[in-house]
């Protein structure tokens, strides 16, 4: 249970070309690497995806808030669908 509270871990990605940092909970990196291979593309192509749906919120959050809403909003609509 203590993996489950640990803290934010910086990683390097590359979006539009430009290399950005973000920090995450291993428990959303583990689900990221996951949606990468559900949705077979590449971490920085699934950032990038991400951060261009984010820039289109009238108030857009941060890209790793952004990341921690989308991919709890992937993971709704899974169950929803019962999968």
């Amino acid at each position: 249970m203590s993996e489950l509270y640990h803290p934010p871990i910086k990683r390097s990605v590359e979006i539009a070309g430009h290399k950005t940092s973000i920090s995450l909970e291993p428990l959303f990196w583990d689900e990221l690497r996951r949606a990468t291979q559900s949705e077979r593309i590449p971490l920085n192509a699934l950032v990038a995806r991400i951060d261009a749906e984010r820039l289109t919120a009238p108030d857009a959050p941060g890209l790793a808030g952004a990341i921690r809403q989308w991919l709890l909003a992937r993971r709704i609509a899974a169950e929803d669908r019962g999968q």
